[in-house]
């Protein structure tokens, strides 16, 4: 199920929304000119590798520079193909927007950031052996999806059902797609811990943290509507 649009009206210019989707799509465009060697250690450098932090001695003798965690947010701009961003800016525009005109633009970018550092503190916490990095705006989007689900929970969402590239539209409400993206979410962790995996092409983990840390945040931030219009953007 690929979502295409929802029914809620943006009220305001969503500048912040627009300027992340850009610098995402800047840097992967950039990534697309780089030799293959430059391309993967960029990935390694700005991406977060657990281990580049749980094992100092092992990061030294790799060359990872002491960067303060700094790839903790770095890591949310880079994705590692075609699907990856494009999944990733689809339901950035449809459903960040919506967000950003309920906080306003400061209030937005700050929540969208914590949402992110949270959930790749969360993968880091889950795998912290893994050499591999850990890359893409993924967590920092299931904080917003967990702000829109408690928002806008009977708002509609067309969903193009991909059957034989048949044009197959339909209508669900928000709870019904973003409750079942996160059963999955939940269902791969499960499988995950369980199976004892060490490493996983999707980093599960950050998704479901950066969930919960919407949750748990975005009442924080939401602004109050009857001082909305005194209040600048």
């Amino acid at each position: 199920m690929i979502p295409i649009r929802d029914s809620v009206p943006c009220h305001c210019v969503p500048v912040v929304t627009w300027t992340l989707m850009a610098v995402n799509i800047i840097v992967f465009i950039m990534m697309l000119f780089m030799p293959a060697a430059n391309k993967a250690s960029f990935i390694y450098l700005y991406g977060m590798v657990a281990a580049r932090y749980s094992h100092p001695e092992w990061a030294i003798h790799m060359g990872f520079p002491d960067d303060r965690y700094l790839s903790f947010m770095t890591s949310m701009f880079i994705h590692s193909g075609w699907t990856h961003i494009i999944a990733n800016m689809l339901f950035m525009w449809i459903f960040a927007d919506n967000i950003e005109d309920r906080m306003g633009r400061v209030r937005f970018i700050v929540f969208y950031f914590l949402c992110g550092l949270v959930a790749s503190f969360v993968q880091y916490s889950v795998n912290m052996e893994s050499m591999l990095p850990v890359v893409g705006a993924s967590g920092a989007m299931a904080g917003v999806m967990a702000a829109y689900l408690f928002l806008y929970p009977m708002a509609r969402v067309v969903i193009w059902l991909p059957l034989f590239f048949l044009p197959i539209f339909f209508e669900i409400p928000a709870i019904a797609f973003l409750g079942f993206w996160l059963i999955i979410q939940m269902q791969y962790v499960t499988e995950t811990i369980f199976a004892g995996q060490t490493s996983a092409n999707v980093a599960w983990g950050e998704h479901l943290g950066g969930f919960v840390a919407g949750i748990i945040l975005y009442r924080f931030f939401i602004r109050d509507m009857d001082s909305e219009e005194q209040e600048p953007e």
